[in-house]
């Protein structure tokens, strides 16, 4: 399913033809819009050829694997983003001060969420942030008219509504399981009190994270009150 879009986002990104990669390949151009445009199959000849043409992984090309070099991710292999060198974005000090306010306030959402012992709580809270984390990354890439579509397994008309419907169902799920009431996934939250938390508490159970998530709570709410026009002082 992945293959055909994957083949053209790689032609796209190195800035070939079709023409020109159908010959480096050993195929005819029609042949190889045919399997562009997931009309025709190919044998695994092909696809070994492909893997080396564009020095990718077999699983990058099937779809099995987003990285390139094929490697499934691993928790571990997650780097700490307060380790890396580039975490300090040079010219100015808000991008830095932003991701940092996000990041921190995750730590203490995450380690609420770990309280509530719910793997399903923990999977649509993810869904909801890894979609909005997607729908910002996808208007940047997308501002660039040269930058290959094909990146992308769901077309540009869909994707506003389809993403928007997994917030929405992410969040209502969230909500439901947080009132008791069990998914598919798994079980609601049986106790809500491992929630209670005063600014007090979750300043002494995470000194180093809660500024950051007050600030961002504060930010966020002037920014919906400037919508209404209220008084934000």
């Amino acid at each position: 399913m992945e293959f055909n879009r994957i083949i053209k986002l790689l032609r796209k990104e190195r800035g070939i033809t079709q023409k020109q990669a159908a010959e480096d390949l050993g195929v005819s151009q029609a042949l190889l819009s045919h399997y562009e445009k997931g009309i025709r199959e190919c044998g695994l000849d092909f696809v070994v050829r492909v893997a080396d043409y564009y020095n990718v992984s077999c699983d990058y090309l099937l779809g099995r694997s987003a990285e390139r070099n094929g490697m499934m991710l691993s928790a571990e292999d997650i780097p700490n983003p307060d380790k890396m060198k580039d975490n300090i974005y040079h010219g100015s000090v808000l991008p830095t001060m932003n991701k940092k306010l996000i990041s921190n306030s995750l730590n203490v959402l995450y380690a609420k969420i770990g309280d509530c012992h719910s793997k399903a709580l923990t999977t649509e809270v993810s869904a909801y942030l890894m979609t909005a984390v997607a729908k910002m990354f996808r208007l940047l890439y997308s501002a660039e008219s040269h930058n290959a579509s094909s990146m992308f397994s769901v077309d540009a008309r869909r994707w506003p509504g389809y993403s928007d419907a997994v917030m929405h169902s992410a969040q209502a799920n969230v909500e439901a399981l947080l009132a008791g009431e069990a998914l598919p996934g798994g079980e609601g939250v049986a106790d809500p009190s491992c929630l209670a938390m005063t600014t007090e508490s979750l300043t002494r159970e995470y000194p180093l994270y809660t500024p950051s998530l007050l600030n961002l709570v504060k930010t966020s709410e002037t920014r919906a009150r400037e919508l209404t026009g209220e008084d934000c002082t």
